[in-house]
């Protein structure tokens, strides 16, 4: 459609001109008070919603309009709730961005965010739960959670979904350039030793990301993490960068560097490439001949956050017609019952989309990595020296 300025577009600008664009803030609402009578186990008084919803999240991870150059579905939440959103794209990767936020947190001080989205598979949700930084759930206000997908409704981190809500999911296998490799790689081994590929590939700096890659390479099981598998894995990653194998761990900033020819091959996200390949056809995404890995981004509402707001805004963003929406735009894995539906309307060969919406084969091919392990303090010691050096 021509008034949409897709995800796809975004993403090329940033490839082209090196930076990442961002949704400005919008504009403070006038007023609004949607505010209900409170059906929580707490309290029975009015709850009302605050003017502005505060949101970090990942870059390019909703809907935008080109002419309006802002979010249709912030827009419709406004409009709705009267409830303005400041949306900052702020989120690269999940340990940068954890460093940024642990000191006030652990000081008992807000961060002056009402929404933060986190990777399950990075250990962050788990962490802020457990250490008390997250707020819990207005469930109350929240009746279209019944609407998240079975097999999302009990992580390890959180089983009864008491303090977050999936925003999306996302598959984990390598992205190609096709100008350079001519073929699409799909061999993590080939990622680590054809030299043809040296100084041109780039790792995930999540460690679940790039560890169940290689583990699932190496015939280990990335559920099920103890040292030898760790240390195998770890050691062929090392040896990869010691020589020079691999130029350099990423987050979200791959994309550019990936469509301008700068690298050949990487390890990358599903979403991201699903865009890209659109628009440049010499892009390619697989799950690796070996298996991949899946993933969920979850809102967390942290110390200080408005909780009733932005409970309200989970339960708006839970109607499959909206999830649908965002889906379109973002291409991820959609974690909301119906969207597929909505989403045959919006347009049905993404419906058709086995990235989006996945088939019970696609998600045979992909695991989970062992949420121990990822607390794992000698593994992450590890992994952090890795990435830095």
């Amino acid at each position: 459609m021509t008034d949409e300025l897709t995800r796809l577009e975004l993403l090329r600008r940033a490839a082209l001109g090196g930076s990442l664009l961002t949704l400005p803030g919008i504009l403070a609402a006038c007023g609004g008070d949607d505010g209900g009578e409170a059906a929580g186990t707490t309290t029975t008084a009015q709850k009302e919603l605050a003017k502005t919803l505060r949101l970090s999240n990942w870059t390019l991870y909703i809907d935008r309009d080109e002419k309006t150059k802002k979010s249709p579905t912030l827009e419709q939440f406004k409009k709705k709730t009267g409830v303005s959103v400041n949306y900052f794209e702020d989120i690269n990767d999940n340990a940068t961005y954890f460093g940024k936020i642990q000191r006030p947190l652990s000081q008992g001080q807000s961060i002056d965010r009402d929404i933060i989205v986190l990777t399950d598979n990075s250990r962050f949700p788990g962490v802020l739960i457990k250490r008390g930084w997250a707020e819990k759930l207005d469930k109350s206000a929240i009746p279209n959670i019944v609407n998240l997908q079975d097999s999302l409704r009990s992580p390890s981190f959180d089983p009864t979904r008491d303090y977050s809500l999936p925003w999306q999911s996302g598959m984990t296998g390598i992205a190609s350039n096709l100008k350079l490799t001519k073929t699409p790689i799909t061999s993590v081994d080939q990622l680590l030793d054809d030299p043809k590929l040296k100084g041109k590939v780039t790792f995930l700096t999540e460690m679940a990301d790039s560890m169940t890659l290689v583990m699932l390479a190496n015939g280990d099981d990335p559920t099920k993490v103890d040292d030898a598998s760790f240390d195998k894995a770890y050691k062929r990653i090392e040896k990869a960068v010691k020589n020079d194998q691999i130029r350099q761990f990423t987050g979200n900033d791959y994309t550019g560097p990936l469509s301008k020819g700068d690298l050949a091959a990487c390890v990358s996200w599903s979403g991201d490439v699903v865009q890209l390949t659109a628009d440049n056809a010499n892009l390619k995404w697989n799950l690796p001949d070996s298996g991949g890995g899946i993933w969920t981004d979850n809102m967390l509402i942290p110390t200080g956050g408005d909780v009733f707001t932005a409970s309200t805004f989970m339960n708006f963003v839970y109607d499959p017609k909206i999830a649908a929406q965002i889906a379109a735009y973002v291409n991820y894995v959609v974690p909301v019952k119906g969207a597929k539906e909505e989403m045959e309307k919006i347009d049905p060969e993404l419906a058709k989309n086995t990235l989006i919406f996945p088939t019970a084969d696609t998600l045979s091919k992909v695991k989970i990595f062992d949420s121990e392990a990822l607390s794992n303090q000698d593994y992450i010691e590890k992994w952090q020296t890795l990435i830095g050096s």
